[in-house]
């Protein structure tokens, strides 16, 4: 009886070892994927993204710490996607830069970079797990 108690201890040590790597897998391909795909300017939106995980490596968590990270995932104006479309009351608009320059724009297209994260972890994750 000893035996089988070691065995099942065994067996359920290296069963949460392999569950936590793919849980690692999986947030790292969707983190690694968001980073990758991202468009850059200032950086600022990169960086905002950032992981970790909790319970002792059972939860992954990544975020998207950005404000804009919803407008250039969906665009914005005339080339908004998603969920409603666009919410403008006016197309074109114009805006004053930091710089006092006038700028005026129907939006800006779209530039998924998380959606597409999201695809590459479920990927990972049914490879992983099945």
């Amino acid at each position: 009886m000893k035996k089988l108690v070691v065995a099942l201890e065994d067996y359920a040590e290296d069963m949460e070892k392999w569950a936590k790597k793919g849980i690692a897998g999986t947030t790292m391909a969707i983190y690694n994927t968001a980073v990758s795909l991202v468009p850059v300017d200032t950086g600022f939106l990169r960086s905002s993204i950032t992981y970790k995980f909790e319970n002792g490596g059972m939860t992954g968590i990544i975020q998207v710490g950005s404000e804009i990270a919803v407008y250039v995932e969906f665009g914005t104006g005339v080339h908004a996607r998603g969920p409603g479309g666009s919410k403008a009351k006016k197309i074109p608009w114009s805006y004053q830069d930091a710089d006092g320059q006038w700028h005026t724009t129907s939006g800006m297209v779209a530039q998924p970079f998380w959606f597409p994260a999201l695809d590459a972890g479920e990927r990972y994750f049914n490879k992983y797990f099945s």
